[in-house]
């Protein structure tokens, strides 16, 4: 049962957390790259931006309803629809301040959906671990019982061989003794001995 501690390094720590902001900050980036190089008030990148939100929201909602729909696609989908539609607004407009408020809430959205995966995958690790605990426990409980049934059929075993090691020594013995006579014995009632221990 020995396993080897691994220590994570910070940066893969702090990475998960981090991405979030990472990939609503580089949406920003880009679109404010994209503004200055001639997308502000421009009709068709907006008429543009806003099919492609309108698309990847239509394709989350069609990815979530019925018996098969899969939750981490319409995420996805959802999530491309927001940061699409973040875009096109960071693009289109002339100032700072709407995409820098469009911004704030974009992460902070992400944050609240990414807080509740991590309570679930912490909540998931936290019951893995406590059912590996639970049956490493069991599993050392079991070995334990084993090897206490083991050493005591060894004990017993020894003991048996011990006491037929005496017993032969001491039919032997009583065979050599000057005037044993096993068939008085058997007349006397005794049960008589094996042939294999008369003396002849």
């Amino acid at each position: 049962m020995n396993e080897q501690i691994i220590a994570r390094h910070w940066l893969a720590v702090a990475l998960p957390k981090a991405a979030p902001a990472i990939a609503t900050s580089t949406v920003l980036i880009l679109a404010r790259i994209w503004n200055a190089n001639g997308a502000e008030h421009s009709i068709g990148n907006a008429v543009l931006m806003t099919a492609l939100s309108l698309a990847a929201a239509a394709a989350g909602a069609c990815a979530s309803i019925g018996r098969a729909g899969d939750s981490v696609i319409a995420g996805t989908c959802f999530a491309a629809s927001g940061g699409l539609a973040l875009a096109g607004v960071a693009g289109y407009a002339d100032g700072i301040s709407l995409p820098l408020l469009l911004w704030v809430l974009a992460t902070t959205v992400a944050y609240g959906l990414a807080a509740r995966y991590w309570r679930t995958d912490r909540r998931d690790t936290v019951a893995y671990a406590r059912r590996v605990s639970e049956r490493r426990e069991e599993h050392a409980h079991i070995e334990r019982v084993e090897t206490l049934r083991a050493r005591t059929q060894i004990e017993v075993a020894r003991e048996a061989s011990t006491y037929a090691t005496a017993l032969a020594e001491a039919m032997t013995a009583r065979a050599m003794l000057p005037g044993f006579d096993p068939t008085a014995l058997t007349k006397a009632g005794l049960p008589e001995l094996p042939a294999d221990h008369r003396p002849f």
